[in-house]
């Protein structure tokens, strides 16, 4: 199998422009864990993409970009020649979608979800409008100038098409008028543990948590920052994520491949706050939380059903 991995910071996205250290860094966990794995796998040839600024990734072909190179046209260009592309890069401006367009239109398969859940989950709105019709417990997501008189504080504050902790801030009250931006979300602010899923296709058609992790989520200076994870330090079993799993995947069923669910565990249960369709920063400690390639439990991947029990041990990222 001809494999393609664009990730898109790392793999010349930001080529041309200043490269953010925190997101070269996230990038680079998530590139690598995903490229040693990868090569991993019987019968795969990989090939990467590579910012010249950072190192080249670990096995496989990387095709480095030189000064004047256009990463969309080498991105479309080395999808013609693969039999599947896992491509990797933010919502945030229609990024995500429009890279896995890029390469569905040069011909390739893409490992994730179809066109039509990346553009709901690219959007908070469409997103808590989805989830919430199916009766998931999940904030509602209000325009600035939309926000109900009775809504009482506290507040967040995000892009509707952020990802991440993007220009995600809190407020004890409601933000002035003017304050937030009109392409920004006003949703309540929900009391709780921050955690996140990582969740995959089962062979079923239904869905398997691989981890359920921890977030570490601070409010620093009114602004939330996204200072890392313990991956697999929550029980993955727990019926109440397992039933949101199951909820946000018939909600979403264009949701393929792995993707992320991250939720508050609140004091009446779970409540999700976002769904990311596609492979998130908790992969970079799965395999040492599972004690195996993660990419052998998931289609097309898998070579064996996984086992019965799946046991997971915390990891700890840090950002």
């Amino acid at each position: 199998m001809r494999l393609l991995l664009c990730e898109f910071v790392t793999g010349g996205g930001m080529h041309g422009n200043p490269l953010p250290a925190s997101l070269a860094r996230e990038g680079l966990l998530m590139r690598d864990a995903l490229a040693r794995d990868l090569v991993e796998l019987s019968g795969v040839a990989l090939t990467t993409t590579a910012d010249p600024r950072l190192p080249a990734p670990p096995g496989g072909h990387a095709a480095t970009l030189s000064e004047g190179d256009d990463p969309w046209r080498l991105w479309a260009d080395l999808a013609t020649e693969a039999d599947l592309v896992v491509a990797l890069a933010p919502e945030t401006g229609g990024l995500l979608a429009r890279l896995v367009a890029t390469c569905r239109a040069a011909g390739a398969s893409v490992f994730g979800s179809d066109d039509e859940t990346i553009r709901i989950t690219t959007s908070k709105r469409a997103t808590a409008a989805r989830l919430r019709a199916a009766g998931i417990a999940t904030p509602p997501a209000w325009a600035p100038d939309a926000t109900p008189d009775k809504a009482c504080g506290p507040f967040v504050t995000k892009p509707d098409d952020g990802a991440g902790c993007e220009d995600t801030r809190f407020w004890l009250d409601r933000p002035p008028t003017g304050a937030v931006s009109v392409n920004h979300v006003v949703q309540p602010f929900i009391e709780g543990d921050a955690a996140s899923l990582l969740v995959a296709r089962g062979g079923d058609g239904g869905v398997v948590i691989l981890s359920a992790n921890r977030q570490l989520v601070p409010v620093e200076d009114g602004a939330f920052r996204f200072r890392g994870l313990d991956v697999g330090a929550l029980d993955r079993e727990r019926p109440d994520l397992v039933a949101v799993a199951h909820a946000v995947k018939a909600a979403l069923p264009g949701l393929d491949g792995l993707f992320g669910i991250d939720l508050v565990l609140g004091a009446y249960g779970p409540v999700v706050i976002e769904v990311n369709p596609r492979p998130t920063t908790a992969y970079a400690g799965l395999r040492a939380s599972l004690r195996l390639n993660p990419l052998r439990l998931v289609a097309p991947f898998a070579d064996a059903a996984p086992p019965t029990r799946l046991a997971t041990r915390p990891v700890e990222l840090r950002l």
